[in-house]
């Protein structure tokens, strides 16, 4: 039956009538055997090993199923025993680097591939690893051999194969007689190639006779599609919720796995809060498969713990959410239907990390997806009908305890107007903008300095309905913003740290996580909503909200209109609760022939002192805080009757990244008002620190505002050189107006990850340039200085009692040249300071900071 048949690119399958029934393998064959038992596959591949053997091939074995080993004798057969529960992305790779390591023209074998539903759960996945794996095998001329369970897997997952490999057998077992029926045998034809034949005695013979082929198949017949594997599971847990309470344990877990994770504490919340129904619906409007991430899992586990904790206060308040899940797997999926696998293989190498990342990013923003995906888009966009809706990021790492990902993965508004081919193609963009971002340098710079460059990062998306009601041409919220149940970056030392506190904005809540040029929200202490922070601001209006964010339905984009355009809008509430006239303004219009112009200011002050609103908020967090039993982090919106009654839309919810405190620190004498950098009282975020400073980084003020815009560009790209190379000491940065703004004319417009390696980043006022700091509490810049234990303070340069002395760095040799190779274009702009004994002192009880 074997023999040694090493005929160019022919390969023998050790069976002689086999090899004349499909007029034999070729190198680059894959071969997919569909087949009822593991048993029935394990006997074609002992022929086949044996006479590899014979030809001097070179074999490898790929071993990840349950089942019993597929080769008797595994003498001179490299076996690699892989881990399927890592999870696909990471065996997929490991697959992929054994076989660019095992080189041309190596003979394998793989395990059972429905094996690999024991870990995934997905047909979905497993047409998406059959995809990157066999076109990558051909590539190298090797043959190697799989199999899959009849009647296990979807149509389209068999579509998928089908269409990806070379050859694909039916392989069936009847009366101790072997029958096999090729599907597909690519560039080989003969008249009687694609019928059943029946294996006897070593040789093949084709079952051409009519009654012979129907008895074969009389009890075969072409069934509806069958349901991704993964439907199928809760499927089964839906029939559980009508047997014992054990049983149902058992299912909820299972669920819990596949939706949520395995990060140990978020499960043990989900364990305690979400029921099993909860957990079925929650498939009920999932699209794709796979885990729903952060965002998902925060939002839904902090309503649960709302209603169940929090009695009818929080019932009778919180606005009902209809979200959909995009599942994790549709990001794969989505990679490999555009073959960007290789490609983001190579990317996920430390060598390629930032070099290809550019290239892959293009690629996904000009992908296609399934069209079973399509048409899950289409229906989902059916539902929402017109009404506004946002695409946001889920990823596995996002929002969990230690990595908050604040702002590092897009949010994309659509308005969600036009035809239903407009609305889709909006939508379809945005998803593809959200995958992208995974790509983008401050993504890739957090994740590896978090230490997680290596971990899959699965991007879930969060569809959400928007918010808030029409109002003439424009849809927003009334309020939104950002609570936090632990202030420890307090503004007054009279302040109760764990109050909690909020950054409020009117309209869409972009305001209230950005840095926005020339806007300011309203800062809330929730033991004292009334007071604001300790700033020395003498124009109230000046530094207050005086734009806001709105859909504009007309137009269907994300835009921002004047306060007062809004405030002459009918929006079906009391504006009284949110601005004042601002009579000074008005006068002063009046005075340059300004005539039925109202000026408002936006401080929210009846909405503080005369609505249960703080009060509710403030224990909404609270709630939060001790149930998570760690600080949090929420996004939310609220919307208003004409009665002043609201609903509070809870958006997100994730664990607060602190430091804490610290110890309280000895403060310095200062003797003489010169003989230090700077020292002021309040206006600083970092608790209580003593930190030495090997370098300290300074941007003059002047020399900066004078520069042309394109060379405010090349200012920020120096910093981000002088961030990589002193990335291993501890570095001060203080700069005029605002780090990591868009607008030069505002600050320095460094991307997060070219300052991130800064241990204390200053922030100096300089009036003649109207650039201002900006103390941005519970931004997702405030997160970004906090999970970089990054401490900050802002200078108020010749205000009252503040002492800032930038000679005290200037008057020192500039060690810029020394540092990286900086443009003559800028010279004079940067001065690096290397100063023996500096360091930054604070006190949260006396607000003071000193740095000499």
């Amino acid at each position: 039956m074997e023999k040694s048949c090493v005929l160019y690119d022919r390969v023998s399958t050790g069976i002689n009538g086999f090899d004349k029934t499909i007029d034999m393998l070729r190198l680059g064959d894959n071969v997919v055997w569909q087949v009822d038992s593991v048993d029935n596959y394990r006997h074609f591949v002992n022929h086949y090993i044996k006479q590899a053997r014979l030809d001097k091939r070179k074999i490898v074995y790929m071993r990840f199923g349950c089942h019993i080993s597929l080769i008797d004798d595994t003498y001179g057969i490299r076996v690699y025993d892989l881990n399927a529960d890592e999870g696909f992305e990471s065996f997929g790779t490991k697959v992929h680097d054994i076989i660019t390591e095992e080189g041309l023209e190596t003979f394998y074998v793989f395990d059972c591939l429905s094996e690999l539903l024991r870990y995934w759960h997905s047909d979905l996945m497993i047409g998406n690893f059959f995809k990157i794996t066999c076109p990558y095998l051909y590539e190298l001329n090797t043959v190697a051999y799989f199999a899959i369970m009849r009647n296990t897997h979807t149509y389209s997952t068999i579509a998928r194969i089908r269409e990806t490999t070379q050859v694909l057998l039916d392989l069936y077992q009847i009366k101790n007689e072997y029958y096999v029926h090729p599907l597909k045998v690519w560039e080989r034809y003969s008249p009687t190639m694609f019928i059943p034949h029946r294996s006897k005695n070593g040789e093949f013979s084709a079952v051409t006779s009519s009654s012979d082929l129907a008895a074969l198949f009389v009890n075969t017949s072409i069934q509806e599609e069958r349901k991704d594997y993964w439907d199928r599971i809760f499927d089964d847990a839906r029939d559980t919720l009508f047997l014992s309470i054990k049983e149902q344990e058992e299912a909820k877990n299972l669920l819990i796995s596949l939706l949520i994770g395995r990060g140990r504490r978020i499960t043990t919340l989900s364990n305690k809060y979400f029921t099993l129904s909860d957990l079925i619906n929650i498939h009920a409007r999932q699209i794709g498969t796979g885990f729903i991430g952060g965002k998902s899992v925060g939002m839904l586990l902090a309503r649960k713990v709302l209603e169940t904790d929090g009695g009818d206060r929080f019932t009778k308040i919180l606005e009902q959410h209809d979200s959909f899940y995009l599942g994790s797997d549709i990001f794969y999926t989505y990679i490999v239907q555009n073959r960007l696998w290789k490609l983001r293989t190579k990317q996920k190498k430390m060598s390629g990390y930032f070099k290809y990342a550019s290239e892959m990013r293009q690629k996904i923003l000009n992908g296609k997806f399934p069209e079973i995906i399509r048409e899950k888009f289409q229906q989902m966009l059916e539902y929402f009908g017109q009404s506004p809706i946002i695409v946001r990021s889920s990823s596995l790492l996002e929002d969990n305890f230690g990595n908050a990902f604040a702002g590092k993965y897009e949010s994309v508004f659509c308005v969600n107007q036009g035809t239903p081919q407009q609305r889709y193609e909006e939508f379809a963009k945005a998803v593809r903008i959200v995958y992208a971002s995974t790509l983008s340098d401050d993504a890739l710079a957090y994740r590896l300095k978090r230490g997680l460059f290596d971990r899959d990062e699965q991007m879930a998306l969060l569809v959400q309905r928007v918010s808030g009601d029409y109002h003439g041409d424009y849809f927003f919220p009334h309020i939104a913003g950002v609570g936090n149940s632990s202030n420890i970056y307090v503004w007054d030392k009279s302040m109760d740290v764990e109050a909690g506190m909020l950054r409020l904005v009117f309209g869409m809540g972009t305001r209230a996580v950005d840095r926005i040029m020339g806007d300011y929200p309203r800062l809330v202490s929730l033991d004292n909503p009334e007071q604001t922070p300790l700033v020395y601001y003498d124009d109230e209006a000046k530094f207050s909200q005086s734009r806001v964010d709105v859909l504009c339905l007309k137009d269907n984009v994300l835009t921002d209109r004047a306060l007062e355009d809004i405030m002459e809008l009918d929006i079906g509430t009391n504006k009284e609760m949110f601005v004042k006239k601002d009579y000074k303004t008005i006068k002063r219009m009046k005075e340059l022939g300004i005539k039925n112009r109202n000026a408002y200011i936006l401080g929210f002050k009846e909405l503080l002192s005369n609505s249960e609103f703080p009060s509710d908020m403030k224990a909404m967090l609270s709630v939060l805080s001790e149930k998570y039993d760690y600080p949090v982090d929420i996004e939310f919106t609220a919307n208003f009757t004409q009665d002043g009654d609201y609903k509070i839309n809870l958006v997100q919810c994730r664990p607060l990244q602190t430091k804490g405190l610290g110890n309280a620190v000895e403060m310095p004498e200062l003797l003489d008002p010169s003989d230090c950098l700077f020292n002021f009282t309040g206006n600083f975020m970092g608790g209580n620190v003593r930190l030495p400073i090997d370098y300290a980084v300074i941007v003059d003020s002047k020399s900066y505002i004078e520069l042309p815009q394109s060379e405010k560009y090349t200012v920020a790209r120096h910093i981000g050189a002088i961030n990589s190379a002193l990335k291993d000491s501890q570095v001060m940065l203080i700069g005029p107006g605002r780090w990591g703004t868009t607008t030069p004319s505002l600050g320095v417009p460094v991307s997060f990850a070219e300052l991130c390696n800064m241990s204390i980043i200053c922030e100096v006022a300089y009036n003649l340039g109207g650039l201002m700091p900006e103390l941005s509490f519970g931004s997702h810049f405030f997160q970004d200085l906090v999970e970089s234990d990054i401490f900050y303070a802002a200078i108020f340069d010749g205000y009252e009692n503040v002492i800032y002395n930038p000679e005290y760095l200037t008057n020192t040799e500039n060690h810029l040249e020394h540092i990286i190779s900086p443009n003559e274009s800028i010279d004079g702009v940067i001065h690096i300071a290397k100063i023996d004994g500096l360091e930054i002192y604070s006190d949260i009880v006396s607000q003071r900071v000193i740095c000499k």
